[in-house]
């Protein structure tokens, strides 16, 4: 019959025989931070919009928030338009320069601005020699549209990418 060792000698040799192999290994860390490390910086928090027009109370009923990806194109203008609802948009990339329909005031935003758009007052934007990345977050409600064209009063076209 075989003489089988008690598997503690067993483990003592084996961890005996891996000790020079430990010694050299690189350490590890086995630090674990308590808190998470977070850093929370507010982008824009206001009752107004861009051009100092407070913003009137919120639709009764039932809220929907929109998100949306605008691409525009380099020396691009947009058609004249307004919002019926609160929104902000956030400039990933390029210049736009913001233009009120009524007076001609113009606003020019960059990488990292954020517009609180106008509401129900006709304005758009125009781009530069380079294209514009915006993110443009909605406040409304099911069924109003998110933009419509002054000329004709009819909802602006926005083209959604699948």
């Amino acid at each position: 019959m075989p003489y089988h060792p008690p598997l503690r000698a067993c483990i003592t040799t084996v961890l005996m025989a891996a000790l020079p192999l430990l010694a050299s290994a690189s350490p590890i860390s086995t630090n674990v931070s308590a808190k998470p490390k977070i850093e929370v910086t507010q982008l824009l928090k206001t009752t107004h919009s861009w051009d100092g027009v407070q913003y009137r109370a919120y639709p009764t009923g039932q809220p929907e928030v929109t998100v949306l990806r605008y691409r525009i194109a380099p020396h691009s203008a947009l058609a004249w338009h307004t919002h019926p609802v609160v929104n902000a948009a956030y400039v990933v990339s390029g210049h736009l320069t913001v233009i009120r329909k009524s007076d001609g005031k113009t606003l020019l935003i960059g990488p990292g601005d954020v517009l609180p758009e106008m509401v129900d007052a006709p304005h758009r934007g125009k781009s530069a020699d380079e294209p514009v990345e915006l993110i443009v977050f909605y406040a409304g409600t099911p069924g109003v549209p998110l933009a419509v064209k002054s000329e004709q009063g009819q909802p602006h076209p926005v083209q959604v990418a699948p």
